[in-house]
């Protein structure tokens, strides 16, 4: 096991760690998430309006329009805001202007549509390709608009002020031939000459985001992420920060779905589906190992499982992984890289056969994960019995191999106890 961890550490670590500190991949990470509260609010609008329970569902049923408002002014917009954030977290990452670089990669990204009019109401805009579904047109905008920025600013070509002019003012005076560029170039494309930006970046993406929901396409982030853990990489963020964006397209797909009142749900390779049934305590499922570890026979153990319990509860289990150590562990590695493959083919295969209802809430991440699967589920009890076999499905996983890291620790507690003794 000692051999595997070099292995990874020379062929793994070093691509990984670079795409983890890579400037565009931290920023469409920063920016998506920065997005988050409104979609977490915005999704619990859906639950509102679809309640599990059928009395509560016909009393909501008149009002069901303006209940969804909030929904779709956040939830269908998410590509709109993480537009301006990536924009601002990119040229923040050149030390250039935050504010100028979200507000071109906003106007970059809705310039790519075409307003319609409707009669007696003037012109509006489809908010079909403002939410998940236009997340990569979003993305790769916003890293054309400041890359353009970038590239005049640095070569001087903007108006510089002179001192004195209030720092907003000069600001916008220097983002003005950006934006004149930007802006122009993107008009000439799609409108003059036609070229439809959304339909053919969202068809470059589509073939990815189809192979991505399959059980391959579930299993291949799992792996990842919990080989970089084990190797010492906080892999949610290296991986999260591609795979995101896919993500919540799959998320937006079963969102519409559900408001539009369907029974089955077209995607399960959704985040929550991650959250809720594979990573219970976190990454590597760590609350079924913080369960054996408040009985451990191991004072060291037993306290620090006492002491991750309620974080593990919370899925924090950043104690855990640092302090067990479960990271470059040769003995625990092994149930926290396979356990979840394993939880995660279970829940795929129940979900795809409609056993479980397919997520489409994106509830707080410290939920207790029976909680936070009822509620991304859409209020599906069944939900909570797919939770809780996973968690005892984890424990079996974890049992021989926490009790050979229990005895490892228990003889070096023997040995420090003889010599404290001697001394």
């Amino acid at each position: 096991m000692n051999k595997f961890f070099e292995i990874i550490e020379k062929v793994l670590m070093p691509p990984m760690t670079k795409m983890a500190e890579q400037r565009h991949l931290r920023a469409i990470r920063d920016g998506i998430v920065s997005t988050m509260a409104l979609i977490i609010v915005g999704s619990f609008f859906l639950v509102i309006a679809f309640p599990p329970i059928p009395a509560l569902a016909e009393m909501v049923k008149p009002y069901l329009g303006q209940i969804l408002f909030p929904f779709r002014l956040t939830m269908g917009l998410m590509a709109l805001y993480a537009s301006y954030g990536i924009g601002n977290s990119l040229a923040k990452s050149y030390k250039l202007d935050g504010v100028s670089g979200g507000i071109l990669s906003l106007a970059a990204f809705l310039l790519t549509m075409v307003p319609q009019v409707m009669e007696g109401v003037g012109w509006v805009l489809p908010m079909g390709n403002l939410g998940g579904s236009g997340m990569f047109v979003a993305i790769i905008m916003s890293i054309f608009a400041v890359e353009v920025m970038r590239f005049l600013q640095t070569r001087k070509i903007m108006f510089k002020m002179p001192e004195g002019v209030p720092d907003s003012v000069a600001r916008s005076f220097e983002a003005l031939i950006p934006a004149a560029v930007i802006i122009t170039t993107i008009w000439i494309v799609r409108h003059l000459l036609g070229f439809n930006i959304q339909d053919f970046i969202m068809g470059v993406f589509k073939p990815l985001v189809a192979a991505s929901n399959s059980l391959g396409g579930a299993l291949i982030p799992i792996l990842l992420i919990t080989l970089l853990w084990a190797s010492g990489i906080h892999g949610v963020s290296v991986v999260g920060a591609v795979a995101r964006p896919i993500w919540l397209t799959l998320l937006d797909e079963n969102i519409n779905a559900a408001a539009n009142g369907a029974e089955v749900l077209p995607n399960i390779v959704v985040e929550p589906f991650f959250q809720w049934f594979v990573w219970i305590g976190g990454s590597g499922a760590t609350i079924a190992l913080v369960l054996w570890m408040i009985f451990s026979k191991s004072q060291y153990l037993r306290k620090l499982g006492r002491a991750g319990l309620i974080p593990g509860i919370c899925n924090i289990n950043e104690p855990i992984v640092f302090g067990v150590p479960i990271m470059l562990n040769p003995i625990l590695a092994i149930p926290f890289i396979v356990g979840p493959l394993i939880t995660g083919t279970i829940s795929y295969i129940a979900m795809s056969l409609n056993l479980v209802a397919r997520p489409s809430i994106l509830a707080p991440w410290t939920l207790p994960a029976p909680i936070g699967a009822y509620l991304a589920t859409g209020g599906d009890w069944r939900a909570i019995i797919l939770v809780l076999f996973n968690i005892a499905l984890m424990m079996f996983i974890y049992f021989p191999f926490f009790k050979m890291y229990e005895k490892k620790l228990l003889n070096e507690e023997k040995q420090q106890e003889e010599l404290a003794a001697a001394e």
